[in-house]
């Protein structure tokens, strides 16, 4: 396909976005950011061909326009394109994680004529900004679009073609169903390992030695709660129906647990943390979900000079990328244990093989 495609937000979805669709169409890609640094970076690294001074010169003459901004500033995009004379055939979309509210403040784009249809990919990474963004990042993940029933599956479909370079997996669901799945795998989660993290805190205060014991499991099942505090302001706040019916089916699963232990319950507990495990077990393990997996290695290592460098060259032999890198424990005549964060299975595995020589084990955290 041919065409300008319109790039609002250069961080690493829009940028991502934006090496998608060079890659499978001879399509011009204009950026807009309000960080000058962004769209500078990216023009430097040839994610877009061209810099809009502003949503207005950007906007015009697109084919289509992709609002890869935070949930409350896309409402108020959208508002912004309803008042321009956009090309009439122009597709617009966004990359939101909530959707009701997105696609209901698309009506005034819809009184002109205009095709809108909310999307959402459900990718990402522990990286942000344009520098980080890759044409891999959506690689069957889950990209879930909310078509009003006005929208002509022609348009649909366009719209798909215009992604295909996502090599992502297309689901067409209401804006509805969309939020209450997305609460339920991905809002709900994020609020659960910040209550964790704030409570901690709080014990913290009176056993100095907390912080001290939080390494290794217990960052890894919060590892969420690093998540942007103003996106998830946003996020909370356009689904918060959904959200407080979760959090009163969690008191009331909480309060479960509770009586379990009031009672000594031995074997229901037993059979609490069974069918955890059988269910958790079942579920994928190679697609991607609404919360960026971390590929983890642990590796055994000596404590002797050196040692990590050794690694990480024959890591970047092979040019593994890594994510991130951490010592999780050295103590005297006692291995180190360093963990080794990989964007995907295949790097964490091509890892495993070129540092052999180790003792290494894996684990999978979000997927």
């Amino acid at each position: 396909m041919k065409g300008r495609v319109f790039v609002i937000g250069l961080g690493l979805i829009g940028g991502s976005l934006a090496l998608c669709i060079q890659k499978e169409h001879k399509a011009t890609i204009i950026g807009f950011d309000i960080n000058s640094e962004q769209v500078r970076l990216a023009k430097m690294l040839g994610v877009i061909d061209e810099v809009a001074e502003s949503i207005i010169d950007g906007a015009i003459n697109a084919d289509l326009i992709i609002i890869a901004a935070p949930v409350n500033e896309t409402k108020q995009i959208i508002q912004l394109l309803s008042e321009l004379p956009l090309n009439p055939n122009v597709i617009v979309t966004d990359t939101g994680s909530t959707k009701t509210k997105i696609v209901e403040s698309s009506a005034s784009l819809k009184e002109q004529g205009i095709t809108f249809i909310g999307g959402h990919p459900m990718a990402g990474s522990h990286k942000s900004g344009v520098s980080a963004a890759k044409e891999i990042l959506f690689e069957n993940a889950f990209y879930l679009l909310t078509p009003e029933s006005h929208i002509e599956n022609s348009k649909v479909n366009q719209l798909k073609n215009w992604l295909k370079g996502t090599s992502a997996k297309f689901l067409i669901i209401t804006p509805e169903t969309h939020d209450y799945l997305t609460g339920i795998v991905s809002h709900f989660p994020h609020i659960i390992a910040a209550s964790i993290v704030r409570q901690t805190e709080k014990l913290a205060e009176a056993e100095n030695l907390i912080p001290r014991l939080t390494a290794g499991g217990f960052r890894d099942i919060t590892r969420i709660a690093s998540s942007s505090p103003e996106m998830w302001k946003d996020i909370l706040l356009n689904n918060r129906e959904i959200l407080i019916s979760l959090l009163e089916q969690w008191q009331d699963e909480m309060n479960g647990i509770k009586t379990l232990l009031e009672n000594q319950n031995s074997g229901a507990i037993f059979n609490y943390f069974k069918q955890a495990k059988e269910f958790r077990d079942s579920l994928p393990q190679k697609e991607k979900g609404a919360i960026p997996a971390f590929y983890d290695l642990f590796v055994d290592v000596p404590d002797y000079p050196g040692v990590i460098s050794e690694i990480t060259g024959y890591l970047a032999k092979e040019n593994i990328s890594i994510t991130n890198i951490r010592i999780l424990e050295t103590r005297e005549d006692i291995n180190g244990v360093l963990v080794i964060s990989f964007q995907s299975e295949e790097d964490r595995q091509r890892a495993e093989q070129c540092i052999g020589t180790y003792s290494c084990y894996a684990t999978s955290i979000g997927s």
